[in-house]
């Protein structure tokens, strides 16, 4: 498919939905159209109607989240919307690897270039780096992903945006239990507690989840704990208490090469050789209060604090750490983070037209101690692998960033709206490294990076049901910690020469009510200069470099719909066209091997992408349904001479759901990859070693059971 037939299919599409809406207002006059469910997504001045958001923007309710599925990943349930690659890697030492329109795809640790929420507190670092671990989605109410120009006002890193909301508990006392079991010794267990009274509001959820792995040495256990409680104050005022915490082994199977993948693609190579392996323990909590000065001004203050300790082992050769300006086979870091959001939302009239403002201050904060040893005891020549030995990094960084922002949304005409919005970027790093010994000299340094966001939308209302918009903005994503911490010249001192990449984004869009369902699609172009790519990756240190400009052109469509007799129909397209725009080295010292011309499409991401499903999902009694999951070959390195394969995959569901007096019964069975496909579910981007594949499971079942009692 070439980008020029994607705006022929978009001016037909906006030729055919002005008609079918003008048809579809008709009959809803004359009461004969089914209407559509109201839809609600957040944004900075509250609820919205999806419907009249100038932007990309999903929702996947948590019920959905939970129905048919094991309940641990989000690549379980986000595949229907458009945009987003999320891939399970079937490695639970990493974590799951996530991209929106190609941003993040390049990450071969945690997320990065997508900013995520859990219940408004970040769980992307100010330096850029998130993660996904201490989402429960036993007690998810709602999950929102934002693509495209706007999600730049959330500020570094924000190529687009996932938010996680826990359920707000209601009623009488709910106590509730829930179990899953799956192919590989796959275990879930969960129990929730919920409910209100008077002014109180409460949840409570525990989950446990252990599996043997897919492939060998990639056993993992996770315990997590969440809590959501509320108070309705006097004065009209809430408070929100939301606290999770989370621990986490994993062991570490690594990637594999095309010859280990051809030999046993369940193998896990060198990892049981040095027993890699990860370990995790996080807690936060955060505090929400929101209070109405008056009839047209809210005013909303959140602040939260938490800390995370990691421990991770390597499978870096003895040999490798004898430079001496290796870090070491094990990495140690113990992270505190925090921070506060104040927003003021104000309701006036501007020209005598509705006028909307939000101001807010954004300060986030993390102080990392990060220490390095060797992973093995003894000579080099002759090694007890596999066990934390010298220390041979240690030091204190600290990030934070300082952003206040604006946005504005008017109502200019009875059909028109224009919405624009502005957010000053700084972002400072500070290292002091105190592991100065011989030739591995004094790291430590500092760095800033500011950027103006500025984003703009115009939103038109062709109909009641069909809505046309175009947006553009700015957004930026300074390099991690990781990514400043050694420079590709091998000297000391963070790596000065590595900017930010700035993107410059333009979206044009439609969303239309048709025959009870939602048609949504979008066409968008980036253009970003100095993107961040490896520079060299030897010896277990990874160095990054700037590559010049690249290009995102790309379009979505997605369709949901459900008739009356609860028969569900769900389409979501993605076409993404990612290249380099310049020519790169992308080794150090530059070699004629190591060119990557101008045109080589960015690893990681696939150009194209199709997820359907089908199904009869009634509210009780039995229900069952067909997904299919497509996705086009993906480029694993940037010269572009490794690649995974493209594949289809198709899953089985079906279930039944009971309410008996107080109590609600469900239960269900599931088969993923039905025809036993054997493919690449993920791949590692321009891995070092050439271990790119992370194999997906083949034909694997997945049964579960829940019931919860209302007292």
């Amino acid at each position: 498919m070439r980008f020029s037939a994607v705006p022929t299919a978009c001016l037909l599409l906006a030729a055919w939905f002005p008609a079918q809406a003008q048809e579809q207002d008709q009959a809803r006059d004359t009461g004969s159209a089914p209407t559509l469910g109201e839809i609600t997504v957040s944004t900075p001045a509250g609820p919205t109607p999806l419907f009249d958001v100038a932007g990309s923007v999903d929702r996947v309710e948590g019920a959905a989240m939970r129905d048919s599925r094991l309940g641990v990943n989000l690549s379980e349930s986000l595949s229907g919307v458009p945009g987003l690659q999320i891939q399970n890697r079937q490695n639970y030492a990493q974590d799951l690897q996530i991209s929106i329109r190609g941003f993040g795809a390049r990450s071969t640790f945690g997320v990065r270039g997508v900013r995520l929420y859990v219940d408004g507190i970040p769980a992307t670092l100010p330096d850029g780096q998130g993660q996904t671990s201490n989402i429960d989605i036993g007690s998810v109410d709602h999950v929102e992903v934002l693509r495209g120009p706007f999600s730049a006002l959330y500020g570094n890193s924000s190529g687009g945006v996932v938010q996680t909301f826990t359920e707000t508990g209601e009623g009488p006392p709910k106590l509730g239990f829930s179990m899953a079991a799956a192919s590989f010794g796959t275990t879930r267990t969960g129990v929730m507690a919920s409910g209100s009274s008077g002014a109180v509001d409460y949840l409570l959820s525990a989950g446990r989840f252990e599996t043997d792995g897919y492939r060998d040495h990639s056993a993992a256990d996770r315990d997590i704990v969440n809590g959501k409680f509320g108070l309705a104050l006097d004065d009209g005022s809430r408070l929100t208490l939301v606290a999770n915490s989370v621990h986490l082994n994993a062991q570490d199977p690594l990637g594999l090469t095309a010859e280990q993948y051809a030999l046993n693609r369940r193998s896990a190579a060198v990892a049981t050789q040095f027993d890699t392996r990860k370990s995790v323990d996080q807690t936060q909590a955060g505090l929400t209060y929101e209070r109405r000065l008056d009839g047209d001004n809210a005013l909303r203050m959140m602040v939260y604090g938490g800390e995370r300790k990691t421990s991770q082992y390597q499978a870096i050769p003895p040999s490798a750490q004898s430079s001496p300006t290796s870090a070491g086979g094990v990495i140690g870091l113990d992270r505190d983070f925090g921070g506060a959001d104040l927003r003021w939302i104000s309701q006036m009239r501007l020209a005598d037209r509705p006028f909307e403002l939000v101001a807010g201050l954004e300060y986030n904060k993390l102080r990392e101690h990060r220490t390095g040893y060797e992973n093995f005891l003894g000579p080099v020549a002759r090694p007890v692998l596999g066990v934390q030995g010298r220390l041979r990094r240690n030091e204190i960084n600290e990030v934070y960033n300082l952003d206040p922002y604006l946005q504005g949304n008017w109502r200019f005409a009875d059909r028109w709206t224009l919405e624009a919005g502005v957010r000053r970027s700084s972002v400072d790093f500070d290292s002091q490294d105190h592991y100065i010994v011989g030739a591995n000299g004094n790291d430590s340094g500092s760095a800033r990076y500011t950027e103006t966001l500025p984003v703009a939308s115009l939103r038109y209302e062709a109909t009641r049901d069909l809505a046309l918009y175009t947006s553009v903005g700015r957004g930026f994503e300074t390099p991690t910690l990781n990514e400043l911490s050694y420079r590709p010249d091998g000297q000391g001192g963070l790596n000065f020469a590595l900017q930010p990449a700035v993107n410059d984004s333009v979206e044009v869009g439609a969303k239309a009510r048709l025959a009870g369902g939602l048609l949504t699609a979008a066409l968008f172009k980036t253009r970003t200069s100095d993107e961040i790519v490896t520079a060299t990756n030897i010896g277990g240190r990874a160095t990054f470099q700037n590559a010049g400009r690249t290009m995102r052109d790309g379009f979505e469509l997605a369709w949901q719909h459900e008739t009356e007799d609860h028969w569900r129909t769900q389409l979501a397209y993605t076409w993404l066209d990612a290249r380099y725009s310049d020519t790169f080295c992308a080794a150090v010292p530059c070699t004629a091997a190591g060119l990557v011309p101008a045109g080589n499409r960015i690893p990681g991401i696939a150009p194209q992408a199709l997820f359907a499903s089908y199904g009869w999902v009634p509210p009780q009694g039995w229900r069952a349904g067909t997904e299919l999951r497509a996705l086009s070959s993906i480029e694993a390195n940037d010269r572009n001479t490794v690649s995974a394969p493209g594949y289809a995959v198709v899953a089985l569901f079906a279930g039944y759901l009971m309410q008996w007096q107080r109590w609600d019964l469900n239960a269900f069975a599931r088969i993923d990859n039905l025809f036993d496909r054997q493919y690449i579910g993920s791949v590692i981007v321009n891995e070092g070693n050439a271990r790119y594949y992370e194999p997906a499971p083949g034909r694997n079942w997945t049964i579960g059971m829940s019931a919860a009692y209302r007292f």
